[in-house]
């Protein structure tokens, strides 16, 4: 079973692949970590359906683009994190950062994301903003081959198969699929 300690360790010796890349906006991500009674949890929101938006509906990790004012990677995760779900990680303890990463779907805009990873003491009111329509904490447990599988989605007129984490009516894919494999292997007790 995963623990806290387990990812606090994983993450003390991990040295994150980082990618400057010139032609892609740099963003990030925040992964929220809870210990639960029944283990540890994870935060995950719905993003709002918008018009004109890659990522619009999506299952996600609260964050977003890094815009001028922000300092460094680390601050755009905190910004975006306040700005959608309304939780500020200032005093949450902070494990270190993930791979960055960029989308697989030539499409998509071109962006590398870097997942930093955040432990709050409980479960933090949320206050959504108008960019998210649903937040929901999964147990990490959940997370594993009982709820993997490909999943074939239309991607602009297209039929593309990705792997998937599917909880009830929840599909996580794509880029978020890809942070919490990352995260999963590297955490794995």
């Amino acid at each position: 079973m995963l623990t806290l300690e387990r990812a606090r360790r994983a993450l003390r010796d991990h040295r994150p692949v980082t990618d400057e890349a010139p032609e892609a906006r740099p963003a990030a991500v925040a992964l929220l970590l809870h210990e639960a009674p029944d283990g540890i949890e994870t935060l995950f929101i719905r993003r709002a359906e918008r018009a004109g938006d890659p990522w619009s509906g999506q299952v996600a990790l609260p964050g977003g683009r890094r815009e001028p004012e922000d300092p460094d990677l680390l601050a755009t995760a905190l910004r975006e994190t306040h700005e959608e779900i309304g939780v500020d990680l200032h005093a949450a303890e902070r494990l270190g950062a993930l791979n960055d990463l960029y989308p697989r779907t030539p499409v998509l805009p071109p962006v590398v994301v870097r997942p930093f990873v955040f432990v709050v003491p409980a479960r933090p009111a949320l206050i959504l903003s108008d960019e998210v329509t649903a937040a929901f904490w999964v147990p990490l447990a959940e997370l594993g081959p009982a709820t993997r599988r490909d999943v074939t989605l239309s991607i602009r007129g297209a039929d593309r198969t990705f792997p998937a984490f599917v909880i009830g009516t929840d599909t996580i894919w794509g880029m978020t699929e890809r942070i919490m494999s990352d995260f999963l292997r590297l955490v794995a007790p």
